[in-house]
């Protein structure tokens, strides 16, 4: 592998403490992966060969790749002669896992933008594998591959703003999830929260409290597309 098909990439550090902080790495482009995937509940009916499939919820994109840290083959590196890097492999390696740890001002790792060229994705570190193969003569890494997975990280804010991909006149079954509540399923089904009423009413629920993860729901169609705000 020669200096030229090597390109900088970085990690950008979104929030906690080290936010702002850009993690350079050379990135070995000859390939990156991309996956999606959906969760589906299997409901055994008797009589029947096979369950029954219901979505539940979408996954978050994951992206995996190898990111290759290299002293010797960096122009920057500390072992070049035109320009040492004030950062060598040991130093990135430690900073890359450090995304991993639980950061002190937000309490969970910290969320990261990852460009490299025109691809820039942001997520959280979920996986992270390294194999040193170079060292320098007092033993500090050289030479690193790092087997990283990326997973898409949005905001509720994010998530509730995107455009939906199904339409609202047609019934629906959801499963509670985590701290789910009515008027947030309203606003992720229906882009009204005043729409809670009409979930709660179609579930004979008395206390919209009363929803507990794994619960399943009846979302009817929404005979108001515009939402009850424009109805009076």
């Amino acid at each position: 592998m020669t200096e030229a098909q090597l390109k900088k990439a970085t990690i950008t550090v979104l929030e906690g403490d080290d936010k702002d902080k850009v993690i350079s790495v050379l990135f070995n482009p000859n390939e990156y992966t991309f996956e999606r995937a959906n969760a589906y509940k299997a409901t055994p009916v008797p009589g029947l060969s096979s369950p029954i499939l219901q979505f539940v919820n979408g996954e978050a994109d994951q992206l995996s790749m190898e990111l290759f840290l290299d002293d010797y083959t960096d122009p920057e590196g500390p072992a070049s002669r035109e320009k040492p890097e004030a950062h060598p492999v040991m130093n990135r390696i430690r900073a890359i896992s450090k995304l991993l740890a639980i950061d002190s001002k937000i309490h969970a790792p910290s969320p990261v933008r990852f460009n490299w060229g025109p691809l820039e994705f942001t997520a959280i570190i979920e996986k992270l594998s390294r194999k040193v193969t170079m060292f320098q003569p007092d033993g500090t890494p050289a030479r690193a591959t790092l087997n990283v997975t990326f997973k898409e990280y949005r905001t509720l804010k994010q998530q509730m703003e995107a455009p939906r991909r199904e339409s609202a006149d047609k019934s629906k079954r959801r499963v509670v999830v985590g701290r789910d509540r009515l008027w947030l399923l309203a606003v992720r089904e229906y882009n009204d929260p005043n729409e809670w009423l009409r979930i709660a009413q179609a579930n004979d629920l008395d206390d919209p409290r009363e929803i507990a993860p794994g619960d399943w729901l009846e979302l009817p169609p929404m005979e108001h597309p515009h939402g009850t705000r424009n109805t009076f």
